[in-house]
């Protein structure tokens, strides 16, 4: 039996991702992506099965995504990831004769500081969604669901599909802690505030029941969409560069929430290792980013407490 087409293999490939790794939606849809970038140039050079491609192939491939596409060495690297995966797959499968990535060199990831909103922007945009004037009777607040979600991923540094995925029983709210399933399934248990618990219950209480509808099925997912339907990353993301927007700021998005909430930590003095935790890191390599971003604090602490500064 000759070589599979690469777009039957790379579908293979997604489902053994899914059924055997157990892997996330979100990382297998990542996968899939950059799979399908790869089969897409490769096609265009009549490259169509499994047994044609070499490494020369890939290594032009991932040049071209930093040449002609403008990605930066973490995205490229990211590409590189899953070609090595899915060529190792291959090999596993019988469909490749030898592994054809083992000496593609990985680029360099740039080390560029996440960008942090102000205590001042951070107040102006979860005070962005507001009450419709005049007051539409019988029409679901969605401006609650809006300003608890914004509350929320500033208290606790959420992802975007983090919010997407929690459910009516995570908040425990008579001592503010919610339950955070992140990459990898791994829960995690982050506090929030009262001012996050008490729009979070307002909008559980006045928003989520008026959403409801009894012919679709909300999953027990805290947060709806106006159809009644869990609400889901991209809608997360529309919610808050639409606030944004109104509140004036530009360049922000969900994971800018997530920066500024693990820099305003530092800055006021936590543990490095509690911020690694409350951000669902598996290492704290990733966290440590964090303290390169507040560098007039870090001089202001070496020069009280340093004998020589």
């Amino acid at each position: 039996m000759g070589a599979p087409a690469l777009e039957h293999a790379a579908h293979a490939f997604l489902t053994f991702l899914r059924v055997e790794c157990g892997l996330s939606v979100n990382t297998i849809e990542a996968y899939g992506r950059d799979l399908r970038d790869l089969l897409c140039d490769l096609a265009g050079k009549a490259i169509l099965t499994s047994d044609a491609v070499t490494g020369r192939d890939l290594a032009m491939h991932l040049g071209s995504l930093k040449r002609d596409r403008g990605l930066n060495g973490s995205s490229v690297a990211r590409h590189l990831a899953t070609i090595r995966m899915f060529c190792r797959w291959l090999v596993a499968e019988g469909h490749l004769a030898d592994d054809q990535t083992h000496w593609l060199e990985r680029p360099t990831q740039w080390k560029r500081l996440p960008g942090v909103l102000s205590e001042r922007d951070i107040t102006a945009l979860i005070n962005a969604p507001k009450e419709p004037v005049p007051f539409i009777p019988d029409r679901p607040p969605l401006w609650l669901r809006d300003k608890a979600i914004l509350e929320l991923m500033y208290a606790c540094g959420l992802r975007a599909s983090e919010v997407g995925a929690l459910g009516t029983t995570d908040p425990a709210y008579r001592i503010n802690v919610i339950k955070v399933t992140g990459k990898g399934n791994r829960q995690r248990m982050v506090p929030f505030g009262r001012p996050a618990a008490e729009t979070l219950q307002r909008y559980s209480d006045e928003c989520r029941p008026l959403l409801l509808h009894p012919d679709t099925r909300d999953r027990g997912r805290l947060f709806l969409s106006r159809t009644g339907r869990p609400l889901e990353r991209v809608a997360v993301w529309q919610i808050v560069t639409k606030h944004a927007r109104t509140a004036g700021l530009h360049g922000v998005h969900p994971h800018l929430l997530r920066h500024t909430f693990a820099t305003h930590l530092l800055t006021g003095g936590a543990d490095l290792r509690v911020v690694q935790e409350l951000l669902g890191h598996s290492n704290i390599a990733t966290t440590q980013i964090y303290t390169r971003v507040d560098q007039p604090r870090l001089k202001e602490v070496h020069r009280r407490f340093h004998p020589r500064a």
